[in-house]
C-alpha cells in the first residue's frame, strides 16, 4: 500500500485515464481490508477519472457503470491477476466500460431533457393522476419503452383501474394530443411525443 499511495499520489506523464484503470485494478488486487475493497477501488478511480478532466463534477459514472457489468468485471479481473502483469485485457475492458458509462449519461440527458419538454408542451392540459402516472413512466422508459407495451392491460394494471376506465383515459390522451395511437384491438400501440420537433417515445405494441 505505501507503493501504491506513492504512485498515486506522483501522477508522472501518464495517460490520465489508463492511470485511473491501473489504480483500480492495483488497489482491488492488493485487498488492504477485509470488505469494502471493490467500493473503494471504484471511489478511487473516480478520483482518478475528475483528477484527469481536472473537475469535481462529471455527467456520468464509472462506479455505477462497473457495478452494472459485475459479472464481466470480476472474469476479466480474475484473468488479469493470473496474467503474467501483461494488463491489456484489462485496459480494454476498462475503456469499454468508461465509453458506456458515457453513453449511458448522454442517454440520460436525453431523456430527462425530452421528458421536460412534453411536460412544457402540454403543461395546459387537463388530466387526471392515472393519467399523469402512466405517462411519466412512459417517458422515463425513453425510447425503448416499456417491456411488452402499453396496452389498455398494461394501464390498467399500473392504475389499478378497471378496463372502462383504462380505455377512457387512453383515449382521452390521445384526443388531447398526448398519446399517438397505431393499431387497435388488441395489437393498439402507444406513443408518446416528446418534443415539438416530433420525436417520439415509443410504448410498444
Amino acid at each position: 500500500m505505501a507503493t501504491f499511495l506513492t504512485w498515486f499520489n506522483t501522477p508522472g506523464g501518464q495517460d490520465g485515464i489508463i492511470r485511473a484503470a491501473m489504480a483500480h485494478f492495483w488497489f482491488v488486487t492488493i485487498h488492504p481490508f477485509d470488505d469494502g475493497n471493490g467500493r473503494l477501488a471504484r471511489a478511487i478511480t473516480d478520483m482518478a477519472l475528475a483528477q484527469d478532466e481536472k473537475t469535481a463534477r462529471r455527467a456520468y459514472s464509472m462506479s455505477w457503470q462497473i457495478a452494472h457489468a459485475r459479472k464481466t468485471y470480476y472474469a476479466v479481473l480474475e484473468e488479469a491477476q493470473r496474467s503474467d502483469g501483461d494488463l491489456t485485457d484489462w485496459l480494454r475492458w476498462f475503456l469499454d466500460t468508461l465509453q458506456q458509462a458515457m453513453l449511458r449519461s448522454k442517454d440520460l440527458a436525453k431523456a430527462t431533457l425530452m421528458k421536460a419538454a412534453f411536460w412544457k408542451r402540454h403543461a395546459s392540459v387537463p388530466i387526471n393522476e392515472r393519467q399523469r402516472k402512466v405517462l411519466n413512466k412512459l417517458l422515463d422508459a425513453g425510447p425503448d419503452g416499456f417491456e411488452g407495451g402499453l396496452s389498455n392491460q398494461k394501464y390498467r394494471h399500473l392504475t389499478k383501474s378497471s378496463s372502462a376506465t383504462a380505455t377512457r383515459d387512453l383515449v382521452d390522451l390521445v384526443r388531447k394530443g398526448m398519446l399517438i395511437l397505431e393499431g387497435g384491438g388488441r395489437s393498439a400501440r402507444y406513443k408518446a411525443y416528446g418534443h415539438d420537433d416530433g420525436h417520439v417515445f415509443d410504448a410498444g405494441t
